[in-house]
């Protein structure tokens, strides 16, 4: 068992694995490097601060991280992938970000430093851990009052395992296979419901939309269908 109670060793090995590969935008981690644009256009257009105090929840090898730095953040990454972690720090040093990436859960971190963040990003990793209604508990922990949080995951629905597992990581290999298990995929009322336990408000939801045709992603505000991202308030 690792160390960590809310996390699965099969995951984070899984992430191990892969950890070479974060950097290189046409290969199987591209699909990432695809969407952080408009991940970052969705965050920004919602952030009601300058400079804010970000932290990034399961940032593996840092693609949004150093996004979200290059903006004028103040980020902390955190991942429980130690050969994610090592490459997010030799990326960051090598392109002069100043980033305090950690091996920390978010658990640990909200117990350490309670309040202390104006932005929390989760994105593409509560789909990935036993429990994420802890994780989303410990981010609005680690939220300041009026803080944002903002989550992205794949929804659970007949649609998504066709889209976003056989054609995304079997078919059009967007993503390494495995990545996704339908079980623990997140139906956008799952993630609404964790969200109000843990005291945050909901604020709004968009989804990345996939054109094979172009192989482009575009933005769809205000609908949750097969990759959903949403926003929250403290």
């Amino acid at each position: 068992m690792t160390e960590f109670s809310n996390a699965d060793n099969q995951e984070i090995t899984k992430f191990d694995r892969v950890a070479q590969l974060w950097w290189d935008p046409e290969g199987k981690m591209g699909n990432l490097h695809a969407i952080n644009p408009l991940r970052l256009r969705y965050i920004m257009d919602r952030m009601g601060i300058a400079q804010p105090r970000v932290l990034d929840v399961g940032c593996g090898g840092g693609i949004l991280t150093e996004a979200l730095a290059k903006t004028g953040a103040r980020v902390t990454g955190i991942d429980l992938s130690q050969m994610s972690l090592d490459i997010a720090r030799q990326h960051a040093d090598q392109h002069g970000l100043d980033i305090d990436y950690r091996y920390e859960s978010a658990e640990q971190l909200a117990q350490e430093q309670p309040g202390s963040f104006d932005v929390v990003t989760c994105m593409e990793m509560l789909e990935h851990v036993p429990d994420p209604g802890k994780v989303i508990k410990a981010c609005a922990q680690l939220l300041k009052p009026g803080g944002q949080a903002f989550f992205s995951t794949i929804n659970r629905t007949p649609k998504a395992f066709l889209f976003a597992i056989i054609a995304g990581e079997y078919i059009l290999r967007l993503l390494p296979r495995g990545t996704h298990s339908y079980r623990k995929l997140i139906r956008p009322h799952e993630l609404y419901d964790w969200a109000n336990v843990g005291g945050l408000t909901f604020m709004g939801v968009s989804s990345l939309m996939y054109n094979p045709f172009r192989k482009t992603f575009t933005l769809a505000s205000d609908k949750a269908d097969v990759n959903y991202m949403a926003c929250f308030v403290k």
